[in-house]
């Protein structure tokens, strides 16, 4: 189990981590958030790559804060952004990136490797420089490099931005498989992988955990209380400026709004299926706490 407790961390006057705590086992972990959330330095801070000003952090009872080497052995980790060497193949920086994890046995390597990339697309271009690949490539190569030695605990940041929807889907597939036996922290603002891949979740914002659970049960706290209409953008406008706004979306000359109200608005409103993304500006605003009544009261 990982389990972090009560964990803070400041830059200055800005708290990018309020009291976090979560327990996690394996499995696949969805962590959303607007940008700004903090969620980049929850996963910079349980990656060791920095240490929290207070709070615990333990994977099966050891302190990883104290002992950062217990994570690192069994870590695999893709952050926002990553450099490479400018003049190594993907082959042959793999092979570099391996032996450092551990993986001493040529052989061993070799097929781990050639494995990865096919799981990532990659074993066409294996040959040459990762410097030259594009954005979604060098993308594919994180996550190789990543899964690397089969670690326990694997953290990705923000892991599909800049692929294709081919490329996301082979991701996720991925993701989803090695999720048996690792635990697995996916940190993103996309709320359709969390949608798509997590059975267990959170919602980040302002550096604090607003909400955790299932998506099913995050989604059922404000079940038949979404409302929709179609409005000009003027009157979108007028809408967003209430404590109980959603979301909104342009579609076809108008703008699709977003409410949570526990009865019609008005005329031209259609009560909506609740998605994720519903329940996630609900939690993220206060709205559920605060359970606002009807919308414009």
């Amino acid at each position: 189990m990982l389990s972090i407790n009560n964990i803070s961390k400041s830059f200055g006057a800005v708290h990018a981590l309020d009291g976090v705590s979560l327990d996690l086992e394996p499995g696949l972990f969805g962590l959303l958030g607007p940008n700004g959330a903090g969620k980049s330095t929850l996963m910079r801070t349980l990656a060791t790559l920095q240490n929290p000003d207070s709070g615990t952090i333990t994977l099966d009872g050891q302190d990883i804060v104290a002992n950062p080497n217990a994570m690192r052995s069994v870590l695999g980790y893709l952050p926002q952004d990553f450099g490479v060497y400018p003049k190594m193949s993907a082959k042959a920086l793999l092979d570099h990136i391996a032996v450092l994890k551990g993986v001493t046995d040529k052989s061993a390597r070799d097929k781990q490797i050639r494995t990865l990339l096919e799981h990532v697309n990659l074993l066409t271009h294996a040959s040459a420089n990762v410097a030259t690949y594009s954005g979604g490539m060098r993308q594919r190569f994180g996550v190789a490099q990543a899964l690397l030695g089969d670690p326990k605990v694997l953290i990705v940041d923000e892991p599909t931005a800049g692929l294709d929807p081919a490329e996301r889907q082979r991701f996720l597939d991925l993701l989803s498989e090695q999720a048996e036996t690792k635990i697995i922290i996916l940190s993103t603002h996309i709320i359709e992988d969390v949608r798509d891949l997590c059975t267990d979740m959170a919602v980040m914002g302002n550096g604090k955990i607003v909400a955790r659970g299932a998506p099913e049960a995050l989604i059922a706290k404000i079940d038949g209380q979404v409302w929709r209409k179609k409005v000009a953008k003027e009157e979108s406008v007028e809408i967003k400026s209430h404590a109980n706004f959603l979301s909104s979306r342009h579609l076809a000359g108008g703008v699709i709004v977003s409410v949570l109200s526990k009865h019609s608005p008005g005329e031209g409103w259609e009560q909506a299926d609740v998605i994720l993304e519903d329940a996630y500006h609900a939690h993220l605003n206060g709205l559920v706490a605060e359970e606002v009544e009807t919308f414009g009261a």
